[in-house]
C-alpha cells in the first residue's frame, strides 16, 4: 500500500511538459535547424553526371589499353616498315629522277632484294644439306675415334656396337622423338606466323615507299607552313641516319666476312666464300644472338674436316668478336650516324628493353634522327679558351702545388715556443 501511494504522489507532482497527450493532433511547425539538414541531404544536380563521366572515362582508357594490346605486332610491323622504307628511299628517288615511275622504281629495289635473299638461302641451304650428309656419313669413323681414345686414355673396353644399343633403346631418345613429333605443329604455326609478319613489314614499306610524297603531303596538309618545314627536315634527317647506319653495318659486314673468310681458307674448310658471307650478315643484322648463330654453322662445318679446326674457329670469333665490339663498331657507328659510342650502347640497351631485338636494330637510327632533329633547337655558344676545358688544372698565382705543399708540411719545422719558465 506504501508504494501505491508513493507512486500516485509522484504523478500528481509530475511536470505537465513530461506528460504528452495522445490524442493532441496539431500539427507543429519545423525547426529551422531541421529544414537545413534536409536540404544538404539532397544530392546536387552535378553529381550523377561526374559519376557517369568518371565510368566512361575509366572504360574508355580500358577499352584503348586492351586495342593497344592487342595491336602492339602490328605497330612493331609498322615500324619495321617505316623503317624499311627510309632505308630504300635513296635509291627509289633515285630511280625516279631518272623518268621511273615511283612504284616501279619501289618493286625494282624489292625484287633486287628478294632475288639476293632467295639467292643466298639456296646457296646456304644446298651447302647444309651436303655438309649433314656428310655428317652423318661419317659418324662412325667419328665415334670409332671417339671410342678408342676414350679406351686407349681410361684404360677401358667400349665397343661401338654397344654405344649405338645404348642410345638406340634409351629413354632419353624414346622421350625426344616424342616431344619432336608433338612439336612439329608448333613449328609450323610459328613458320606461317612468321611469312604471314614478313608479308606484312613488305606490304607496309611498299607503300611507304611509292607514296612517300603523297604521305608527306597528306602529313603536310594538316600543319601550318612553318610545322610543314620541320616535319620534311626530320623526315629528310631520318632517311639520311637510317642509310648511314646501314652504310656502316654493311661495312662492317664486309670487314667480318673478309676476315673469317680468310680464316676458313687457311684452314681448308669448304664452302669458305658462303660461310663468310654468312657471317657477315647475320653477325651484323640480327642483334644480341647473332653473333652466336653467325659463328656456329662455321664451327660445324670446321668439325666435319678436323675436330681441332672447330676450337681455331671459335677462339678467332671470340677474338674478332672483342675487336669489332671495343674498336671497329664505336668507330663507324659514330662517324656514320653522328652519335657518341657511349650513346649507340646505351640506345641498343634501351631499344632491346623496349622492343627486344626490334628495338636493338632500329635503336641506334631513331636516336641519331632524334640527336640530329633536336640540335637545330638547342642555342650554343662558343667555348672560352681555358686550360680546364682541355683537362689542365690552373694554378693560382704564387701557390704552391699539392706536392710542394704536402713536402713543406714533412719537412719544415714549425717555429720554435719558448720553454716554460723561461725569462
Amino acid at each position: 500500500m506504501a508504494s501505491t501511494d508513493d507512486d500516485g504522489r509522484s504523478a500528481q507532482n509530475a511536470s505537465p511538459v513530461d506528460t504528452v497527450d495522445p490524442v493532441d493532433t496539431t500539427p507543429r511547425a519545423a525547426s529551422p535547424a531541421a529544414g537545413a539538414a534536409v536540404a544538404g541531404a539532397r544530392m546536387p544536380r552535378w553529381l550523377p553526371r561526374a559519376m557517369v563521366l568518371a565510368l566512361a572515362l575509366v572504360a574508355a582508357f580500358q577499352l584503348g589499353s586492351w586495342a593497344f594490346h592487342q595491336l602492339t605486332g602490328l605497330l612493331i610491323n609498322i615500324l619495321i616498315a617505316f623503317f624499311l622504307a627510309l632505308a630504300i628511299e635513296p635509291a627509289v628517288s633515285w630511280m625516279a629522277s631518272r623518268g621511273l615511275r615511283r612504284g616501279f622504281a619501289t618493286f625494282l629495289v624489292f625484287l633486287g632484294l628478294a632475288i639476293a635473299v632467295a639467292g643466298f638461302v639456296t646457296l646456304l641451304g644446298s651447302m647444309l644439306a651436303g655438309q649433314i650428309n656428310k655428317i652423318v656419313e661419317d659418324f662412325p669413323d667419328y665415334l670409332d675415334s671417339v671410342i678408342n681414345w676414350v679406351n686407349e686414355t681410361f684404360h677401358s673396353h667400349v665397343r661401338r656396337v654397344d654405344v649405338q644399343e645404348g642410345l638406340l633403346h634409351s629413354d632419353w631418345l624414346r622421350k625426344y622423338a616424342q616431344n619432336s613429333a608433338a612439336g612439329v605443329l608448333d613449328v609450323s604455326g610459328q613458320v606461317l606466323g612468321g611469312l604471314f609478319q614478313l608479308l606484312t613489314i613488305t606490304l607496309f614499306a611498299f607503300y611507304f615507299a611509292a607514296d612517300g610524297p603523297r604521305l608527306r603531303r597528306t602529313l603536310c596538309s594538316v600543319l601550318p607552313p612553318a610545322r610543314q618545314a620541320e616535319v620534311l627536315r626530320a623526315w629528310e634527317i631520318a632517311v639520311d641516319k637510317t642509310g648511314g647506319y646501314l652504310y656502316s653495318r654493311g661495312v662492317m659486314a664486309l670487314i667480318s666476312g673478309i676476315a673469317h673468310y680468310i680464316l676458313l681458307e687457311a684452314l681448308g674448310v669448304p664452302y669458305a666464300p658462303v660461310l663468310g658471307v654468312w657471317v657477315g650478315l647475320v653477325s651484323q643484322f640480327i642483334p644480341t644472338i647473332g653473333t652466336y648463330l653467325a659463328g656456329a654453322l662455321p664451327m660445324l662445318i670446321a668439325f666435319t674436316v678436323n675436330p681441332l679446326y672447330a676450337v681455331w674457329v671459335l677462339v678467332f670469333v671470340v677474338i674478332y668478336q672483342q675487336f669489332e665490339n671495343y674498336m671497329l663498331q664505336p668507330k663507324l657507328t659514330s662517324k656514320s650516324v653522328d652519335i657518341h659510342p657511349a650513346v649507340a650502347f646505351g640506345s641498343v640497351i634501351a631499344g632491346t628493353a623496349l622492343l627486344g631485338a626490334v628495338g636493338a636494330l632500329i635503336a641506334i637510327p631513331a636516336v641519331a634522327t632524334l640527336q640530329a632533329f633536336l640540335s637545330a633547337y638547342v642555342k650554343r655558344y662558343d667555348v672560352t679558351d681555358d686550360p680546364r676545358v682541355h683537362g689542365h688544372r690552373r694554378r693560382g698565382t704564387g701557390g704552391l702545388g699539392l706536392l710542394a705543399r704536402v713536402r713543406r708540411l714533412i719537412w719544415q719545422r714549425p717555429a720554435e715556443e719558448p720553454e716554460e719558465g723561461s725569462a
